[in-house]
């Protein structure tokens, strides 16, 4: 069965904070997605308190970085939604960026493929109340065990853009988390990815749940649209992590252009260097209609769960995306 979710973003000029998520359970969403980053609320902390507020909806976080919470903390704060709202919380880990992880948070970004696998790992045993006593490349942990059960199964999900990284969540995870930076053109090839790591594991891809972020702006304005999600393109783009997803893209000019760009601090410079392109295959907007018509292509090439982010640069046009897709107006399926 396909699900819908909504991601959720407590910017200032935005409505996306407690009330929006309050608003969304009633609403009918199937999940609630919690972004971890960029200044905004700490992903766990909002999760927990929307969950005493909430009745049906999962708590996901997407994404919770590996390198800002050891595994014992990710596990107690795990435990603490999953008191509240046992059945209803997914637990999104990641590696991040090098820009996020190490330049904002001042902790090295080390080997993010072995920093995730064994984060996934011990992570898994506490969960299962396993008193710790592992010895990793990056993580080590003994005699630590959580003091109370976890309530049911809390599935964990690795996000990934990069070939290794999503054959690791085919290997180790219960679902994958995708993002705009994988267009609908290369899912099916994301999905190869992660069957090929499913396989280690003695499962396929269809044993996984396959979530996407899908960044949405019901709009007419077609010209500001497009230059706002030009903008997001380029905030990623500044990261060496990105840059190479956009070579991968096919798009190895621009990534070193923007880079360039960037070193002299030449904003003109890095706008044009991104391609109409990118920016048409990357995000959504228009009218309802083809909005609605592009999601379902994602469910249509292998996603189950589209978690839809809405986009604006005003509140009346965020608020009316997230109107667009509530279950009673938007189907999946039709």
């Amino acid at each position: 069965m396909n699900r819908l979710g909504l991601y959720l973003s407590p910017a200032p000029d935005r409505d996306g904070g407690f009330e929006r998520a309050l608003w969304a359970d009633r609403e009918g969403f199937d999940d609630l997605w919690f972004p971890d980053g960029d200044g905004m609320r700490d992903a766990m902390t909002f999760a927990a308190t929307v969950a005493g507020r909430t009745e049906r909806a999962r708590l996901c976080t997407g994404i919770t970085p590996v390198y800002t919470r050891v595994p014992a903390v990710i596990a107690t704060s795990s435990l603490a939604v999953n008191r509240v709202a046992p059945g209803r919380f997914a637990l999104g880990l990641g590696s991040s960026t090098h820009t996020m992880v190490e330049n904002w948070y001042g902790v090295p970004f080390e080997k993010p493929l072995a920093r995730v696998r064994e984060t996934t790992e011990l992570v898994r045993k506490l969960f299962a109340g396993e008193k710790s006593r592992y010895e990793g490349g990056t993580i080590t942990s003994r005699g630590f065990r959580l003091k109370e059960p976890i309530d049911g199964d809390i599935p964990i999900f690795l996000a990934g853009m990069g070939p290794k990284m999503l054959e690791l969540a085919g290997e180790l995870a219960d679902g994958v988390i995708l993002n705009h930076f994988t267009p609908l053109d290369r899912v099916p090839w994301a999905l190869e990815c992660v069957d090929r790591g499913a396989k280690r594991s003695g499962r396929r891809v269809e044993d996984l749940e396959i979530a996407q972020r899908v960044a949405v702006w019901v709009t007419d304005d077609d010209e500001t649209a497009r230059q706002f999600f030009r903008t997001d393109f380029t905030f990623y783009g500044s990261t060496a992590v990105y840059r190479g997803v956009i070579t991968r893209m096919g798009y190895p000019d621009a990534a070193e252009e923007i880079r360039k760009g960037f070193e002299v601090r030449d904003r003109a410079r890095i706008m044009a260097a991104v391609p109409d392109e990118a920016v048409e295959r990357m995000y959504v907007w228009g009218d309802r209609e083809t909005c609605y018509r592009r999601i379902r292509e994602f469910y249509a090439a292998g996603v189950n769960t589209v978690a839809v982010a809405s986009q604006s640069t005003n509140a009346e046009d965020y608020d009316a995306t997230c109107e667009a897709f509530r279950p009673a107006v938007f189907c999946p399926a039709a």
